[in-house]
């Protein structure tokens, strides 16, 4: 599948409080998800993120701006492309009494999906040797796999998963990282809208950051990565004082970091010249890698990070 999947241009929605102060949710936001694969929708929490997708799903009607799935215009359009469109934006209700298999039957009756999908979304979920039990017997992980299972009865190209892992335990974020991972390794499109940065960055091809419902940078995670955080190098020398004035003077940032001095440098080499010039010489240097959270802390910043 190649394209884009959804797009937005100049997104904005505005909400009044209960005494009347006005608050910007979202705000010009640009947004364009490829197709194919999984694409991490990334802010601090009020950063707009929900109120986004719901305006996608036509749940919220936005103020101002443009929106477009699979280039279908919504919400106007929705009816053309909601079959390709699967979303889990609130935890779904299901009967604690049924099995997950009977849950899943149920739903498909009432959505006109094939009987026979039960078992295959079951399957695609990892829930197929569980499929026969209760609901009330899952783990908040199988719970939150069976939402998914739901989705995917209509067979969709477009999954929507608002912060799926909240609330999870590391076992459970990983059994549903896992499940991500593999839609979008079938060419579906997941977007996935998260605050949990360290996980994003191991499932997603592309990712989005927003701060106060605006774009602060997108595209792939190597690209993202490579345009925010500066390089740094943890320095190992024997007089940090002298050391951090030294590389001050020369017009790098320097900060400790333990037993190490830290340096946002492109320049490596010129970290160790500098201080061989002043008779200070180092005994380690260690290139930080940079990560998605490092950036995303620095793009934030001040973005009221919660």
């Amino acid at each position: 599948m190649t394209g884009v999947a959804v797009s937005t241009r100049g997104l904005r929605k505005t909400y009044r409080t209960r005494r009347g102060r006005k608050v910007v949710a979202v705000q010009g936001l640009d947004l364009e998800v490829p197709a194919g694969g999984v694409h991490g929708f990334l802010g601090p929490n009020g950063s707009g993120k929900t109120t986004s997708i719901r305006m996608l799903l036509g749940l919220v009607r936005a103020d101002a701006g443009t929106m477009t799935v699979f280039g279908t215009p919504v919400p106007d359009g929705l009816p053309a492309v909601v079959g390709r469109v699967g979303a889990i934006v609130e935890s779904p209700k299901f009967f604690p009494a049924f099995s997950g298999r009977k849950n899943l039957e149920l739903l498909a009756e009432a959505i006109g999906a094939p009987r026979a999908r039960v078992g295959e979304v079951l399957e695609q979920t990892s829930l197929g040797e569980r499929g026969d039990d209760r609901f009330r017997t899952y783990s908040l992980g199988m719970k939150q796999r069976l939402a998914i299972a739901a989705t995917l009865l209509k067979d969709p190209d477009l999954l929507i998963f608002d912060e799926p892992t909240n609330g999870l335990d590391p076992a459970g974020i990983r059994e549903i990282r896992e499940t991500m991972r593999g839609l979008g390794e079938q060419g579906k499109t997941v977007l996935v809208s998260s605050h949990i940065l360290a996980e994003v960055e191991q499932v997603a091809d592309t990712v989005s950051i927003i701060g106060h419902g605006r774009l602060l940078a997108s595209g792939t995670v190597a690209e993202v990565i490579g345009g925010g955080a500066a390089a740094k190098v943890k320095v190992a020398v024997d007089n940090h004082d002298k050391a951090a004035n030294v590389l001050t003077t020369a017009g790098l940032a320097v900060r400790a970091d333990g037993n190490y001095l830290l340096v946002e440098t492109q320049d490596p080499a010129g970290v160790t010249r500098t201080l061989a010039n002043e008779g200070l010489y180092v005994s380690e240097l260690v290139p930080v890698r940079a990560d998605l959270e490092s950036v995303f802390l620095e793009l934030t910043e001040g973005e009221g990070l919660a």
